[in-house]
């Protein structure tokens, strides 16, 4: 589905569809040994993104409850923290990459923090998440390497239950306690369940922020005065990082089955059709974006972009994600006022599908 509003249509009819099956299938048969430890890394519980209501709307409610407007405005002073400290010893070089050098560890370190996780273990975690993408792609590894892969995913699933024994003696004031020992409206998650949580968190938590964080630098770099702008504020940062999200989506699309007969745009799908709703595609839409490939911040507030998706797998950190962006582009902005591209040939993305991924880019500061 490419059209804006079938792909919301879609996202909202958890009666008729399900996200059981979301995520892209492997590219190509994995080993017996790598589909086993697939299947049971994360424990027994399924990720958030698989669940469909009730089992979703009981889930989801703990998790909101970490996500509070009170627990992002006291994270604010830390996640500004992490920017500055990040960018500070860049501004002595003369080129450097903005997402393998400020992108990525920004974005990991923030959600880290806030789950509670001590920056010790970042690399490993960076290590484990592009594992788990791999795997997910399936694209050109070999056996070997793919058992590589499986192995790590394994370690994130027993560092993930390490945490949660922790947390369940000596909870603190981070998420991971809050979904162990919080029950509103009467919902608990177990221990398994919480496990199962942390790394979906810290995967999607990371990946897609560092993406749209490039794409949103990247396309003002390459817009005559457009960083200008930006540090002027004659462009809001809280337009632009909406219009950023909407021009080039970091998360290209998921999947919806069909759970019965259901017709859609005109057309009846049979019960089990598994239908890829291109988020992108969507928020290029020309009857719900006019002029819709220009960057046009001046645009919002317009019809909401499916960036973080819509209905009730609408990005649990979307509002979190706001903020990193909005601070990174505030800390840019004051440090490095005359930020310029480097000289870049045809951008290079990662074949890392349903993820839009650059590989690099390369700034000036």
């Amino acid at each position: 589905m490419t059209a804006y509003d079938d792909i919301a249509a879609i996202l909202r009819n958890d009666e008729d569809f399900s996200a059981r099956d979301h995520k892209p299938r492997p590219l190509k048969d994995l080993p017996p040994d790598v589909r086993e430890i697939l299947s049971t890394w994360s424990g027994e519980s399924a990720s958030l993104g698989e669940m469909d209501p009730p089992e979703h709307t009981r889930v989801r409610s703990v998790i909101n409850a970490g996500f509070t407007p009170r627990a992002l405005q006291a994270a604010e002073t830390g996640i500004r923290a992490a920017a500055a400290d990040l960018l500070r010893p860049l501004a002595a070089a003369s080129e450097f990459d903005l997402i393998t050098e400020f992108a990525l560890p920004y974005a990991l370190t923030v959600i880290l923090r806030f789950l509670g996780i001590p920056d010790e273990h970042h690399e490993a975690c960076l290590r484990w998440s592009d594992h788990k993408v791999q795997l997910m792609v399936g694209r050109d590894h070999t056996p070997e390497r793919l058992r590589e892969y499986a192995t790590g995913l394994r370690a994130f699933g027993g560092f993930a239950r390490e945490l949660t024994r922790q947390r369940l003696s000596a909870p603190r004031d981070d998420l991971i306690s809050t979904m162990l020992h919080e029950s509103p409206h009467g919902h608990r998650l177990s221990p398994d369940e919480v496990a199962s949580l942390i790394p979906t968190l810290i995967i999607t938590g990371h990946t897609t922020l560092a993406q749209a964080l490039s794409i949103i630098v990247r396309t003002q770099l390459r817009s005559p005065g457009g960083w200008a702008a930006l540090v002027d504020g004659t462009v809001p940062i809280a337009d632009l990082v909406e219009e950023g999200l909407r021009l080039d989506c970091p998360v290209v699309g998921m999947y919806r089955t069909a759970v019965r007969e259901v017709t859609v745009a005109g057309r009846a799908l049979p019960a089990g059709s598994r239908v890829l709703l291109l988020y992108g595609a969507g928020n290029h839409d020309p009857g719900r974006y006019p002029d819709p490939d220009r960057c046009l911040p001046a645009r919002w507030p317009a019809a909401p972009h499916l960036a973080f998706g819509r209905g009730t797998h609408y990005c649990v950190g979307a509002a979190l994600a706001r903020a990193e962006l909005r601070i990174a582009l505030e800390e840019m902005a004051t440090r490095f006022p005359k930020l310029s591209a480097a000289p870049e040939t045809t951008p290079v993305y990662r074949p890392t599908f349903p993820l839009r991924a650059l590989t690099a880019l390369r700034v000036r500061p």
